[in-house]
């Protein structure tokens, strides 16, 4: 009588096994590393964009410098800025209270100018006279309350008076 032995052919062997598991883990790390480096590209990329929301608020200020004919005052180190509009005889100031930049129209406060999740850091007008014209530098530190890292983001320009170039 003849002995045979016939191997069973089905199933995977242990080495095949083990090679699986290692390139499934090879495979899951990248992907793993891919997510980690989207989400980080992603709260960066929001991060910034929520900082640009301070660029309407350097706008209006900008607009209201370009319209007034005179400044009646730069006051409280620098942080308040009371401008005279002769054409329609009002009185613009833009101040800092806390970490908020406010409009006051005629000695009323008509809000706050930046989002409640940017907080102003810092806000300061210069006087700026020459022979020929009169212009006010304005600049704006400003930071996201949800950036973990509290980074600060700086905003400045120089406008010219209506009517005094």
């Amino acid at each position: 009588m003849i002995n045979k032995h016939y191997k069973n052919q089905n199933g995977y062997s242990l080495i095949e096994t083990v090679f699986y598991i290692v390139l499934f883990s090879i495979l899951s790390l990248a992907v793993i590393n891919a997510l980690i480096s989207m989400t980080k590209s992603f709260t960066e990329t929001a991060t910034h964009a929520e900082l640009m929301q301070v660029s309407p608020v350097i706008e209006r200020i900008t607009h209201e410098i370009r319209q007034a004919t005179s400044i009646t005052s730069i006051t409280n180190n620098n942080t308040d800025l009371l401008l005279q509009t002769t054409g329609t005889n009002t009185s613009v100031e833009f101040l800092l209270s806390g970490t908020n930049v406010q409009l006051k129209e005629n000695g009323a406060t008509t809000g706050n100018l930046n989002t409640p999740d940017i907080a102003i850091t810092g806000l300061t007008f210069t006087q700026i006279t020459s022979t020929n014209s009169k212009a006010v530098k304005v600049d704006i530190s400003a930071r996201y309350l949800k950036d973990k890292q509290a980074r600060e983001e700086h905003f400045y320009d120089t406008v010219i008076l209506r009517g005094s170039y």
